[in-house]
């Protein structure tokens, strides 16, 4: 994995102070705690789990079918999101990489608290950094990867970390791979070839940018319409390719303030775009707001793969999209610099790099500054 010395620099200069409690485990709980007691405005949209309308199911594409390319285009400028199957990412791997995730979230927690994050860090075991932005703390935990785990699974399995270590390099791989893969079908839709990303990398396979892996845990909540997994946001990455096990949880914001719960389908993947692939397509691919509610009888797991450029690539609408009546709607920005916008103004980032409206007639790029977090 790429070391992301420059993006972890990001975290430092930018830290956030998240207490853990130390003896604090989520299963001794029969009652909600106050500080969990989540609390939304009159006019955030509701967050119910229940059955999705059939038009407002995310799209389901078979990698594999000739028609996939233009079905992930379509499903990009409609949702900014969809499930993929026969994606070629082994559903052993899978398999592996969620129990991975679950052997570490079962540890005790005194013991997982040995590879706690830094305030000023971004890898370890801990509460998501956007926990900052909300009044209430949210019911879940996390674990996030960047660059090796090795200093880190040495602290949790002292006999046996290698193990663990192997299939998080390997989830690495094949997931970068992927991303590969989609960057390019999802670009070729609007007409974008090689040449027009000069940051790709000397064989045009993404293979230089950068990525961090992150592992969810949603334990069983005693009051779920009142607590909440994760807050609502989008990525800063250009895609994340969620893994979830076979528990419902993630939701997208549709049109009317809906949310739609992406309904877990066996061994598939949910392919979502990023603020910075919303900036490079000039808002053509939305970013989608998302969410993870939880569940009263079971706990859920997810792993969240955050695919980004590296560190150095500028990020900015792209010429060929670009015309007389379709100007730049955001300025140039590398995803360290995006980062610290991000840390700084949360959901107001796009609109901190936005450069002017779009025109008449234009897309009408999502305003993430109108999403209420608290």
């Amino acid at each position: 994995m790429g070391s992301n010395i420059k993006i972890t620099e990001v975290f430092k200069s930018h830290p956030v102070h998240i207490p853990i409690h130390k003896n604090f485990d989520f299963d001794s709980l029969q009652e909600l705690p106050d500080s969990y007691d989540w609390i939304q405005p009159d006019s955030f949209p509701n967050s119910s789990l229940s059955n999705n309308h059939l038009s407002d199911s995310i799209p389901l594409i078979d990698l594999s079918l000739p028609n996939a390319p233009h079905l992930i285009g379509n499903a990009f400028r409609t949702w900014g999101a969809f499930q993929v199957i026969n994606h070629g990412v082994p559903i052993s791997l899978l398999h592996s990489i969620e129990s991975s995730a679950n052997s570490l979230f079962s540890l005790p927690a005194p013991h997982k608290l040995k590879a706690a994050r830094p305030s000023d860090g971004i890898s370890g075991y801990g509460l998501v950094r956007i926990s900052s932005f909300f009044p209430k703390r949210m019911w879940s935990e996390g674990f996030t990867i960047v660059g090796s785990p090795l200093e880190h699974f040495r602290k949790l399995w002292p006999h046996d970390y290698t193990r663990y270590c192997d299939i998080v390099e390997e989830y690495d791989q094949e997931m970068k791979s992927l991303c590969g893969r989609l960057m390019w079908v999802a670009l070729g839709e609007l007409g974008i070839t090689r040449e027009d990303v000069n940051w790709a990398g000397p064989n045009g396979d993404f293979m230089t940018s950068n990525a961090a892996t992150q592992f969810n845990s949603y334990p069983v909540c005693p009051d779920p319409e009142r607590a909440m997994g994760l807050g609502a946001h989008t990525d800063t990455s250009l895609l994340t390719i969620v893994y979830q096990n076979n528990t419902r949880g993630l939701q997208v914001l549709r049109e009317g303030n809906r949310w739609v719960t992406v309904e877990p389908v066996p061994g598939a993947l949910v392919v979502q775009v990023g603020d910075l692939l919303h900036i490079l397509t000039n808002g053509l691919y939305p970013s989608p707001v998302h969410q993870a509610v939880v569940n009263r009888t079971r706990k859920r797991l997810s792993v969240a793969y955050v695919f980004g450029p590296p560190e150095s690539a500028e990020i900015s609408p792209l010429k060929k999209l670009l015309g007389p009546t379709q100007p730049p709607l955001y300025r140039t920005v590398t995803w360290t610099e995006y980062l610290r916008k991000k840390a700084e103004h949360f959901n107001n980032a796009l609109s901190s790099v936005r450069l002017c409206a779009p025109l008449t007639g234009l897309l009408d790029v999502n305003d993430h500054s109108q999403v209420k977090v608290g």
